[in-house]
């Protein structure tokens, strides 16, 4: 008779077994996957979905957990705030922003350049230029890039009040273009409706409106792009009258005189 050997471990076969069909749910529970962590970028990017679908009025903090899946508490281990939110949304999508390096010969074109990539960034989200008005350049991007467009101005041979304040200037005038392209949109306004108005215009009595009926359709002739691109010529066009004029005592501006005796 063999002898048994009552210290051997007894064989293993629940392998080769078919799950219990009452334990069904420990296996499907093991076999759920494990939840990304949250990430500040997981959270720019839902609220971005979230913009562009609804729209800045409709943005919430607790729209943004909805959208990537979390409870709004765990959002405020990453933002403080609504407002934070929005800064660190203004932060990411101003991160694709480049400024070129100077070129005193071609500086008018790459102001020109400058200005359409922002324009063009701005139109890239829902409301975005209206999170960008009234913010100050932050994160170490675009300190970067506010130094380089210094920088570039400067270069062009903008005395310094004027090269320091250009920057500002073309962000209101690009942020100002797009923001009310927004605005017409959300009311339906757009297409024909600018025929509506030159022919508004045009038919006002001539006797007491002469320049309007003469000149007024063509305030209304332009496309959006025709208009953006005139209103560069004018703002580069005025920088380059500071840039030819005599130089006069220091830090003063040319025009600051007869401002001062108007």
């Amino acid at each position: 008779m063999a002898k048994i050997d009552r210290q051997a471990e007894p064989a293993d076969d629940t392998d080769a077994l078919a799950p219990l069909p009452w334990d069904q749910h420990r296996l499907s529970k093991r076999a759920a996957p494990k939840r990304k962590p949250l990430t500040l970028r997981t959270i720019i990017d839902g609220a971005l979905d979230v913009l562009d679908r609804e729209g800045i009025e409709v943005l919430s903090m607790r729209k943004v957990a909805a959208e990537v899946g979390v409870t709004v508490s765990a959002l405020y281990a990453h933002v403080r705030d609504k407002d934070e939110l929005l800064q660190v949304m203004y932060e990411h999508v101003y991160s694709q922003f480049r400024v070129p390096e100077p070129d005193p010969d071609n500086w008018r074109d790459q102001v020109r350049s400058m200005a359409r990539d922002l324009r063009d960034l701005l139109q890239s989200h829902r409301d975005m230029a209206r999170i960008s008005m009234g913010r100050y350049p932050a994160g170490p991007e675009m300190i970067v890039q506010l130094e380089r467009m210094l920088s570039l101005f400067l270069t062009a041979g903008l005395p310094v009040p004027i090269a320091a304040k250009a920057g500002d200037m073309l962000s209101l005038l690009v942020e100002g273009v797009v923001l009310e392209a927004d605005m017409w949109n959300e009311r339906g306004i757009g297409g024909d409706s600018g025929d509506e108005v030159r022919d508004y215009f045009a038919d006002l009595p001539k006797d007491r409106f002469p320049k309007l009926t003469e000149h007024g359709p063509v305030m209304f002739a332009d496309s959006p792009d025709a208009r953006f691109e005139l209103f560069l010529d004018v703002f580069i066009n005025g920088l380059a009258l500071y840039r030819e004029a005599p130089a006069g005592p220091a830090d003063e501006a040319p025009g600051a005189a007869a401002t001062e005796t108007a």
